[in-house]
């Protein structure tokens, strides 16, 4: 089969979070690099990244605490300047490529509406674990997926930064994937095995995408 339609991620593969977890340890009273160690060594040992602010505030409860911090007047933001330098020109080749194009991630009601603002005229679909009720790396996302999108599911490819909440769960809905290098879990998890046997591609740059499909559907795979 070929790829007929790619969907992408968003924290991370998309969107460079670093300013919006630095305004986390902001909010949290902590100094920045203190943080992000403390982020990065979570996910180094395989546990929920929401952990790493139970080490710093027990019984922090992340959705509580968004709308706390909304109410300060303090929202969750990403915008143009957040968006990774490759994302732009990337989507535009692979649209000018004949590609069915989607994002899908794991983001709450107002960042759904932030990607909207970002990409409504770039993409066929955003979708949103809030919007569906479903959050990877839960099954029921990946099957979501399947359903807006209109192709099977061994034509689409799901492009993120994580094995366990992207790879993973992707190939089993019967997707191809592609593992992207950036961020602190695709840092992390480049050089483990599931990292190297089981994305269709690894890239270091989205840009590199349209080449690697090209290639790939003329092979009629």
């Amino acid at each position: 089969m070929t790829i007929r339609a790619v969907v992408f991620d968003v924290g991370e593969c998309l969107v460079d979070e670093t300013r919006e977890y630095g305004t986390w340890a902001d909010w949290l009273g902590v100094p920045r690099h203190t943080f992000a160690a403390m982020f990065g060594a979570v996910i180094a040992q395989g546990r929920d990244y929401r952990e790493a602010f139970l080490e710093f505030k027990p019984g922090f409860d992340l959705s509580e605490q968004r709308e706390a911090r909304a109410a300060a007047g303090q929202p969750e933001w990403f915008g143009e300047d957040d968006l990774y330098p490759d994302v732009r020109q990337s989507l535009a080749r692979l649209r000018a490529d004949g590609l069915w194009l989607g994002i899908a991630g794991n983001q709450t009601v107002r960042a759904g509406a932030l990607l909207r603002e970002l990409f409504t005229k770039d993409v066929d679909l955003i979708g949103t674990s809030d919007d569906w009720g479903a959050s990877k790396p839960d099954p029921e996302f990946f099957e979501r997926v399947a359903a807006v999108v209109p192709f099977l599911p061994r034509e689409i490819l799901y492009v993120g930064d994580r094995v366990d909440n992207d790879l993973r769960p992707g190939a089993a809905a019967g997707m191809y994937t592609a593992l992207v290098r950036r961020g602190p879990w695709a840092t992390i998890q480049w050089n483990c095995d599931e990292a190297l046997s089981l994305p269709t591609f690894r890239v270091e740059s989205l840009a590199e995408l349209s080449g690697r499909i090209a290639e790939f559907n003329s092979q009629g795979r």
